[in-house]
C-alpha cells in the first residue's frame, strides 16, 4: 500500500488549483485524476476579477492574459414572441473580466506543477479509514490503495466534481437536478469576429445563449435549455448535439445561428445543470477528520452569476494557506518547510478554511439559484417574489466580483 501525505482526488480546475497553491508554500501533494488526460470539457470560462486575484497568487495570471481579450460590458436582452422586451448594459465586474479556453488554464494549472504531481487514469472508488490509524484510504480502481504515511495526518481533498466519491464520504446531501441542460462550445473566425468585448447574453422563451469573446478571431457560445426533463443520452455523437444545439436557436438571429453552426465540433459538451442547495453549503459538514472537499464537490452552481470557476480557485488558496499555517514550524521561507502538525492542527487548519468560505459560498450559492430561477420562472408573481429577494439580499448584483480570497 503506497502512502502519501496530501492526496487531492480530481485534476479540474480546483484539484490543480489546490496542489499548485500548496507547491507554492513549499507543500508537496499528489492529484489523482480518473481521465487518461487532463479533463477538457466545458470549453472556457468567463473569469472575474476575484478569480485573477487568485490566479494571480498562483502565478499564472499573466500567462493567461497573453490569450483573452478583457471584457468591459453585460448586455442582457429580453425576446418574448420575436419582440425584444428589454436590453440592459451594465459593468461585467469590478474590474477585470476575460473568457478564458479551460485548456489554457488546465494546461498553465498543470505545467506549473513538479513532476509526477498528477497522476491519471486513477479513478477513486471508495474512501474509508484505516482501522489503526483512522487516516483515511483512498481506493483506486484496480484496489491499489493509497494513504498516508503513519507518523503524519493525511490530508485528503476531493476535488472530484458533482458526483464526488469524497463528498458522499463526508455525508454531504445529494447535488439537485436544475432541470435544465446546457451546451457549450466555441467558434473560430479566421478574419476576426468584429465583435464588441461584451458578453451578451439572449434569453428566448425556454433557451438562453449567451456569447463571449475570447481572442478577436475566437467566440465561446453556450445555450441552456430551460425547464428541459430529457437528459443527453440520446444524443450519441458530436453532430447530433450540433443538430440540437443549432435548432434550440433557430428564432435568433443569422448571426447567432451561423456562429453555432460553424463551431468547433470538438468543443462542443453538452450537461446537464446541477446545483449544492445554498442551505446545504449552509449546514453541510464539509470535515471529517482530516478529509475535506472544494471546488464543485463542495459548491456546485449554476451558471448564472459566473463564478464556479473562480470560487474553485479561491478555494485552492484559501485552503492551501490554511493548512500551511498548521503544516509549518515557521514562516522562513518555502526551502524550510517541516512536517510537525499533529492530527489535531490539521483538523483545526481544515476548520479554519471551512469557516472562511462558508459565508462567502453561501453567498454565492444563494445568489446564482435565486438568479437561475428568476430566468426559468414564467408566473408574474413568482418573478416579482424573486426580483425583489434579489433587491433586498443583492442589491449590487456584481458585487461577489470585488471579493478579494487574499494572500496565500
Amino acid at each position: 500500500m503506497e502512502e502519501l501525505d496530501i492526496v487531492i482526488v480530481g485534476g479540474g480546475i480546483a484539484g490543480l488549483a489546490t496542489s499548485l497553491a500548496l507547491h507554492r508554500k513549499g507543500i508537496k501533494s499528489i492529484v489523482l485524476e480518473r481521465s487518461e488526460s487532463v479533463r477538457s470539457e466545458g470549453a472556457a470560462f468567463g473569469i472575474q476579477t476575484n478569480g485573477w486575484l487568485a490566479l494571480q497568487q498562483l502565478g499564472v495570471a499573466d500567462k493567461l492574459r497573453l490569450k483573452s481579450l478583457p471584457i468591459h460590458q453585460i448586455r442582457d436582452v429580453l425576446i418574448e414572441k420575436g419582440i425584444k422586451q428589454r436590453e440592459s448594459v451594465g459593468p461585467a465586474s469590478y474590474g477585470e473580466v476575460r473568457g478564458v479556453l479551460r485548456n489554457d488554464l488546465v494546461r498553465a494549472l498543470a505545467h506549473a506543477l513538479p513532476l509526477g504531481t498528477l497522476r491519471l487514469g486513477c479513478q477513486i472508488v471508495s474512501v474509508k479509514l484505516d482501522e489503526t490509524t483512522s487516516f483515511p484510504i483512498v481506493h483506486v480502481k484496480n484496489r491499489e490503495a493509497i494513504k498516508a504515511k503513519a507518523r503524519l495526518a493525511t490530508v485528503l481533498i476531493g476535488c472530484d466534481g458533482s458526483n464526488s466519491v469524497v463528498s458522499r464520504f463526508l455525508g454531504l446531501n445529494p447535488t439537485k437536478d436544475l432541470g435544465s441542460q446546457a451546451v457549450r462550445g466555441f467558434t473560430n473566425y479566421p478574419d476576426n469576429h468584429g465583435f464588441r468585448q461584451e458578453f451578451i447574453r439572449i434569453k428566448m422563451d425556454n433557451v438562453v445563449s449567451g456569447r463571449l469573446p475570447i481572442t478577436n478571431k475566437l467566440v465561446f457560445w453556450f445555450v441552456v435549455l430551460l425547464n428541459c426533463p430529457q437528459d443527453s443520452s440520446f444524443l450519441k455523437n458530436q453532430a447530433d448535439i450540433a443538430r440540437l444545439t443549432l435548432a434550440s436557436v433557430r428564432e435568433f438571429s443569422e448571426e447567432w445561428k451561423e456562429m453555432v453552426k460553424n463551431c468547433h465540433m470538438d468543443s462542443l459538451y453538452i450537461n446537464r445543470l446541477r446545483y449544492r442547495a445554498p442551505w446545504d453549503v449552509l449546514s453541510g459538514k464539509f470535515r471529517r477528520g482530516t478529509v475535506t472537499v472544494a471546488g464543485d464537490s463542495m459548491h456546485l452552481m449554476g451558471p448564472f452569476i459566473g463564478q464556479g470557476c473562480s470560487a474553485a480557485l479561491e478555494d485552492g488558496v484559501v485552503l492551501a494557506r490554511c493548512l500551511w499555517r498548521k503544516l509549518t514550524l515557521g514562516q522562513d521561507g518555502m526551502n524550510n518547510v517541516s512536517y510537525s502538525s499533529s492530527r489535531m492542527q490539521i483538523e483545526e487548519a481544515i476548520d479554519e478554511y471551512i469557516r472562511e468560505r462558508r459565508g462567502r459560498l453561501v453567498g454565492l450559492s444563494t445568489q446564482t439559484y435565486l438568479t437561475g430561477s428568476l430566468i426559468k420562472a414564467s408566473s408574474p408573481v413568482t418573478k416579482l417574489l424573486l426580483v425583489v429577494l434579489l433587491m433586498i439580499l443583492f442589491r449590487d448584483q456584481i458585487g461577489h466580483s470585488r471579493y478579494d480570497c487574499g494572500r496565500l
